[in-house]
């Protein structure tokens, strides 16, 4: 289960890594053009702003995964590393529960939030919320699977890891 939980957790995140990334230059692409707009040709083109503001949401609620796959919680491994090695597994394993519990609870609830955006409409898209609204869904159950990936994966004995170390 050890291996395979690491194997999918490579995966999943070698997947995330590159639609971030590709969401991240289709966003300077668009501010670029947005800045080019406003002070080169004054087309006036009234989406640029709004499509960045859709760009960076999906962006920074999918990154969340690749975080939680390096252990990189923010101030967590400070308390937990000097922690004793019978605690330490203890407290990841808790962290683990509470994590996975989090997202999936963000997960239920955000797919009735991104029903709601079906009858809100975005104006400049011709479009409705729903789209947008779903990235909260959709990045809570990637979350909570790579929770449940990294968690058989270090099974309480890490807390972090290198870039090297995860990828290897």
């Amino acid at each position: 289960m050890r291996k395979f939980a690491t194997i999918a957790s490579e995966r999943l995140n070698w997947i995330v890594e590159r639609l971030v990334a590709l969401l991240m230059l289709l966003l300077v692409l668009d501010v670029w053009l947005g800045v080019i707009d406003r002070y080169l040709f004054h087309w006036q083109l009234p989406w640029p702003e709004v499509l960045a503001r859709y760009l960076m949401i999906w962006a920074a609620l999918l990154a969340i995964s690749a975080g939680i796959a390096r252990r990189e919680h923010i101030g967590l491994s400070i308390l937990i590393d000097r922690l004793p090695k019978f605690l330490r597994r203890t407290c990841l394993f808790s962290v683990d529960i509470l994590t996975f519990g989090l997202f999936a609870f963000l997960c239920w609830y955000g797919i009735d939030f991104a029903n709601g955006g079906s009858s809100r409409q975005a104006m400049i898209f011709d479009m409705t919320l729903a789209m947008p609204f779903a990235a909260i869904p959709v990045s809570a159950a990637i979350a909570a699977l790579q929770v449940l990936f990294v968690a058989f994966r270090d099974q309480g004995q890490v807390m972090t890891h290198t870039n090297d170390e995860v990828m290897q």
